[in-house]
C-alpha cells in the first residue's frame, strides 16, 4: 500500500505540501489519520508509539521502517527517491533551500493570527494579531514574494529544473494559501510578481494533479496555517 502518511485530519495545513508531492508523483500512500479505523485519536496514538526516531509533530511519513518528520525533510526524501527534484546534489540542495524558505513564510503567515501563542484562541490575541498582520502585509509578503519572483528565472518557469519539482508544488500551495487568507492584499501585490502568479496557475493545471484537485481528498481552506480574518486583511 505504499507509504504511511500522518497529518491532522480535517485541515490542509503543512501536510498538504507533502500530499501534493505524493499525488503529483503518483506515489502510493495511505492518509492514515483520515482512515475510519484510525478514529479521532489515531494520530496521537501513533505519534507517541515507541519507535527509534519519534516525530515531534506531524506531518510525518513512515517508509521502509523509517519515520521521517518535518515537511522539508519528507520532501527531500521523496524528491531524491521519486525524481521530484534534480538528480545532481547542487540541484537537490537548491530545491531544498527554496522549500525551507517557503517554510519560513508559512510560519510567519501562521503567526499573523497567533502572534502570542498557538495554545491561545485567536480571540485572545486579536490586538497583537492586527499589529502583526500590518507588518506581514506591508513588509514580509513583498520581501518573500520578491525573492520567489527573482529565483523563477528558468526558461520553463520552474524553480530549478526543466520540469516541476516538489518546490514548485509547495510554492503553488503557499500562494494559494495567501490568496485565501489575504485576498485584498494579494489583489494589489499580484501584478508585481507575474512569474510567481504564472507558476501558481501552471501548477493548478498540471495533468498529474487534476484528479486530486477535483476530488474530495483535496481539503478546503478553513482552520489551520492559513486563515482568513477580514480585519487582518487590507490592500
Amino acid at each position: 500500500m505504499g507509504y504511511e502518511f500522518w497529518y491532522w485530519n480535517g485541515i490542509p495545513g503543512r501536510g498538504e505540501f507533502v500530499r501534493l508531492a505524493l499525488e503529483a508523483g503518483g506515489i502510493p500512500y495511505r492518509d492514515c489519520a483520515r482512515e475510519e479505523a484510525a478514529g479521532p485519536s489515531g494520530l496521537v496514538a501513533d505519534m507517541i508509539a515507541d519507535r527509534t526516531h519519534p516525530p515531534f509533530a506531524p506531518p510525518y511519513l513512515v517508509a521502509d521502517g523509517m519515520t521521517i518528520a518535518q515537511t522539508a525533510n519528507i520532501l527531500l526524501f521523496l524528491g531524491a527517491r521519486h525524481g521530484l527534484a534534480p538528480a545532481d546534489l547542487s540541484g537537490r540542495l537548491w530545491v531544498n533551500q527554496i522549500q525551507l524558505t517557503i517554510a519560513d513564510m508559512v510560519a510567519e503567515a501562521h503567526d499573523v493570527h497567533h502572534p502570542i501563542a498557538s495554545e491561545l484562541y485567536y480571540e485572545e490575541q486579536k490586538t497583537e494579531a492586527r499589529r502583526r498582520a500590518e507588518h506581514f502585509r506591508g513588509h514580509r509578503m513583498p520581501k518573500f514574494l520578491g525573492y520567489f519572483e527573482r529565483v523563477l528565472t528558468n526558461d520553463d518557469g520552474w524553480v530549478g529544473a526543466p520540469r516541476w519539482t516538489y518546490a514548485d508544488l509547495s510554492l503553488y500551495h503557499l500562494v494559494d494559501g495567501l490568496l485565501y487568507a489575504f485576498p485584498k492584499r494579494m489583489s494589489t501585490l499580484a501584478h508585481h510578481y507575474p512569474r510567481v502568479m504564472a507558476l501558481h496557475e501552471r501548477v493548478s493545471k498540471l495533468p498529474e494533479l487534476q484528479a486530486y484537485l477535483s476530488s474530495g481528498r483535496r481539503l478546503p481552506w478553513g482552520d489551520g496555517v492559513f486563515r482568513h480574518y477580514q480585519e487582518l486583511d487590507a490592500k
